[in-house]
């Protein structure tokens, strides 16, 4: 699955600890940069003014929430 998300740096901690909950992976894409969700540093050196595009496949419902949470229309 892949869905469009916004953050702010103030958000990269809630979203990183929720992610490295679940028992899958989950990519963040932005251009060509494609960095693990589950790591702080590399969610954090994104841009956060571009929209972001996570990729994943499994599901988790406090994940799902989360990416609702941050959803942006495409």
């Amino acid at each position: 699955m892949s869905k469009t998300i916004r953050l702010t740096p103030e958000d990269v901690k809630h979203f990183v600890d929720v992610a490295s909950k679940c028992d899958f992976d989950i990519d963040i894409c932005y251009n060509r940069y494609v960095v693990d969700a589950k790591s702080f540093l590399g969610v954090y050196g994104l841009d956060f003014t571009k929209p972001l595009s996570v990729s994943y496949d499994g599901y988790n419902d406090k994940f799902e929430e989360l990416l609702r949470q941050y959803a942006i229309a495409c």
